[in-house]
């Protein structure tokens, strides 16, 4: 028997739940009718999109929330060209994101920059060629 081959929830834990919520409220997301203080939800394509407090994230998992630096995960957005790309770069900048790289030529072939979300959480901001946006934004590898 399978795993679905699918997300269903990404949630990110974070040092305030509020900060981060207006910080993605201001990129222009709109928080589910279903947050709270405690946890905010944005409905992201076919998945959800949560933000929860670190220390009550780790607490969940039965793990501990000391450590920081790099964790090995990084969140993307791509754009449907380069244009497209740099305004979302600017745009969460705009909003508070701490910009990492900036835009530019990458090695395979695309287009990308990265930022951090007020957690320090990684975007990457891209436009890959080779993996086409529909009308709606969804991504459908090759």
């Amino acid at each position: 028997m399978a795993v679905d081959q699918r997300l269903s929830v990404v949630t990110l834990g974070v040092g305030d739940v509020a900060t981060s919520r207006a910080f993605y409220e201001r990129l222009g997301w709109v928080a589910s009718a279903t947050s709270n203080e405690s946890v905010a939800f944005f409905q992201v394509g076919g998945l959800a999109f949560a933000l929860f407090g670190r220390e009550a994230l780790a607490e969940d998992a039965g793990l501990s929330a000391a450590g920081g630096g790099f964790r090995g995960v990084t969140l993307a957005i791509n754009g449907r060209d380069r244009e497209e790309a740099d305004r979302f770069y600017a745009t969460m900048i705009g909003a508070g994101a701490t910009p990492i790289k900036p835009m530019g030529e990458v090695f395979w072939g695309g287009y990308s920059g990265y930022v951090a979300d007020p957690d320090g959480h990684l975007w990457e901001i891209a436009h890959n060629p080779f993996f086409p946006l529909d009308e709606a934004g969804a991504l459908t590898l090759p």
